[in-house]
């Protein structure tokens, strides 16, 4: 008799990010296409501001206020992203890589067409993130709410959900390979129920999200009288 052995989920690869010793961002406001290397943003005010385009290399912007501040098609390389706050910023077509985001609290930020690579998410919440059509590798959200998160047609590969809260979750069209959500402490999927191949779960989250496979094959449950 052969045993089938377990097909074992790979790991996503942590963000390792090394800052060098940095100088303080005394430049004012943001500039569309700047360039912004070893600098620390501390406690600014950026609402409203432009830096599209623009790239940051070894920077930390800490407690720094992000409203409507446009950042589309930024370069975020290296970087430390910490109690960021904000409503409706915008980064989409961004690229984030070898970052760590720690305690945000953002809502609407959109991040959809954006590539996401060694991007770690730790604590803090974010509401109605839009990450349609990006592509997420080695990402891992670590203790995070993440309120109706939208991640529709995403590609996810080797994307870690850990201990966090994720509700009203669209997972519609997102291709999925080594996403673990065995720990997520409590899962809503509002839509796409169909996109999990790829994903592993839990005997608990099997038995609550039962009835959503259930009606997704189109299956009553119903007991006898």
């Amino acid at each position: 008799m052969t045993t089938g052995r377990k097909k074992k989920i790979a790991a996503a690869r942590r963000a390792e990010v090394r800052l060098p010793p940095l100088e303080a961002y005394e430049g004012g406001g943001l500039a569309p296409d700047g360039d912004y290397d070893g600098l620390e943003f501390r406690g600014l005010d950026l609402a409203g501001q432009s830096g599209t385009g623009a790239r940051f290399l070894d920077c930390a912007v800490r407690d720094c206020a992000l409203d409507e501040t446009r950042l589309t098609r930024a370069r975020v390389l290296d970087s430390v992203l910490s109690g960021i706050r904000g409503v409706g910023t915008d980064l989409a077509g961004a690229s984030l890589r070898d970052v760590e985001i720690v305690d945000a609290r953002l809502g609407g930020t959109q991040l959809h067409g954006s590539v996401l690579e060694r991007v770690l998410v730790r604590g803090g919440k974010l509401d109605y993130l839009n990450l349609r059509e990006a592509k997420l590798k080695d990402v891992v959200f670590d203790g995070c709410v993440l309120a109706e998160p939208d991640f529709g047609g995403a590609v996810l590969e080797r994307v870690e959900f850990r201990d966090c809260v994720v509700t009203g979750v669209d997972f519609s069209g997102v291709r999925m390979t080594d996403v673990d959500l065995r720990t997520v402490q409590r899962i809503e999927i509002a839509r796409g129920v169909d996109a999990l191949a790829g994903a592993v779960i839990s005997t608990g989250q099997l038995l609550d999200l039962a009835p959503l496979f259930a009606a997704q094959l189109g299956v009553r449950v119903e007991d006898q009288g």
